[in-house]
């Protein structure tokens, strides 16, 4: 990340007021990066930009004109938007027999349509001015089977099907896709996480593995930023289930399986 004659970089960062984003917020601003910090909690964004020295704004990622607005002033009062993180996102976790369209139309509208409303107003833009960079947060479960996590999980394959699809056509354009996927992180998703028609709390304590810190997150997410890579697994334990899905889709399947069946046998009675 640098700058052009001296000006500083201007990054936009969704769902900045916690989890991931606050990180990505604290490591750019560390950089000099000036940041705008958006989330449909505003209080929780000016929270956060106040403690960088950035700017604030209350924005759901729904929205698509407040999107295009947001985006709109950023080039009114900047003259450049650089960077555009994506990351916004809410989780949901049950049997999808227990689930109603309007679990799905939730998670698909912040997931998937909050990705596409920020490519939608910042791309454009971007590829005019012949640069730019726009790096979208999926998951883990975007590599690979999620039984139990269906709508989250096919939101985030949405995303990286996106990301990958777009990055050869942004390319002949200066503007750079990138996508991280991170697994197990200790942040507000995951005790915010809709569990539906399942025991949550008895689901989280059988988790093998112990969460990453936000923090950490970022700082990986950002160094494979900096080496353009086109997808940053985020976690050794990511790597693993994205190379096991893509080498031995069988053996993959046998873990969904045993995933499914922990699931159901949480299910609430």
């Amino acid at each position: 990340m640098g700058d052009d004659a001296g000006e500083r970089d201007v990054a936009l960062v969704t769902g900045g007021g916690s989890g991931i984003g606050a990180a990505l917020v604290a490591r750019l601003a560390a950089r000099g990066v000036r940041v705008v910090v958006t989330d449909v909690d505003g209080g929780r964004a000016a929270s956060v930009a106040r403690g960088v020295g950035g700017r604030a704004r209350a924005l759901d990622v729904t929205d698509a004109a407040a999107f295009e607005a947001v985006v709109a002033e950023i080039y009114a009062t900047e003259g450049r938007l650089d960077y555009l993180f994506n990351n916004a996102g809410v989780g949901l976790a049950g049997l999808v027999a227990d689930l109603s369209l309007e679990d799905w139309r939730r998670v698909v509208d912040v997931n998937l349509w909050g990705v596409i409303n920020g490519v939608a107003a910042a791309y454009p833009r971007m590829a005019a001015a012949g640069r730019g960079w726009i790096v979208n947060t999926a998951s883990g479960a975007g590599l690979c089977p999620r039984p139990g996590m269906t709508p989250y999980a096919a939101t985030k394959h949405a995303v990286v099907g996106l990301s990958t699809s777009l990055r050869p056509e942004a390319a002949r354009h200066g503007v750079r896709i990138n996508v991280f996927c991170p697994g197990y992180i200790a942040t507000d998703i995951v005790r915010a996480t809709r569990f539906v028609g399942v025991d949550g709390e008895g689901m989280m304590e059988k988790v093998p593995i112990r969460p990453m810190s936000a923090d950490r997150c970022a700082q990986i997410a950002l160094a494979g930023v900096d080496r353009d890579r086109g997808i940053i697994p985020v976690s050794t334990y990511v790597w693993l289930d994205w190379l096991l899905f893509r080498l031995s889709p069988r053996l993959s399947g046998w873990l969904a399986g045993y995933r499914a069946r922990q699931f159901a046998a949480h299910r609430a009675p």
